[in-house]
Parts: C-alpha cells; sequence; structure tokens
C-alpha cells in the first residue's frame, strides 16, 4: 500500500543522504575551524546551512508520510 504524496522508499533515501552529507559537512567544518584552516564565521554558517538544509529534508520526510494517507 503506497502513503504519502511521493514514493515513500525514494523520499526516505533522499532524507536520509541528504541529512547524512549535512552531518559530514558540519563536522568537516568544525575541524577545519578546530585546526585553524577555517575561521569561526565561515564554521557558524556552515553550520547553520546544514542545519536548514537537513530540518527541511526531515520536515519533508513527515510531511509527505503523513500527507495523503488512505482513508478508512
Amino acid at each position: 500500500m503506497k502513503r504519502g504524496f511521493l514514493n515513500p522508499r525514494i523520499v526516505t533515501k533522499i532524507s536520509f543522504w541528504t541529512t547524512s552529507a549535512c552531518i559530514l559537512v558540519a563536522v568537516v567544518a568544525c575541524l577545519l575551524a578546530i585546526w585553524n584552516f577555517a575561521g569561526t564565521d565561515v564554521l557558524w554558517r556552515t553550520v547553520a546551512t546544514c542545519a536548514v538544509i537537513g530540518s527541511g529534508m526531515i520536515a519533508f520526510y513527515v510531511i509527505n508520510s503523513v500527507f495523503d494517507r488512505p482513508s478508512e
């Protein structure tokens, strides 16, 4: 049975990989800032951008799983 407006398996995969990539980028930015290869301004902008993108993908996943549920 299909749930959601879009295919839930595809949405889950896209959300997982996008959120994982955001976490990886944020960790790399933190390491670069710790070792003084990047400034703290770059660090906070990168972490904030990753948080916004990751949160957006999680929200997209939740909304897709709630939207268009079959009525019983």
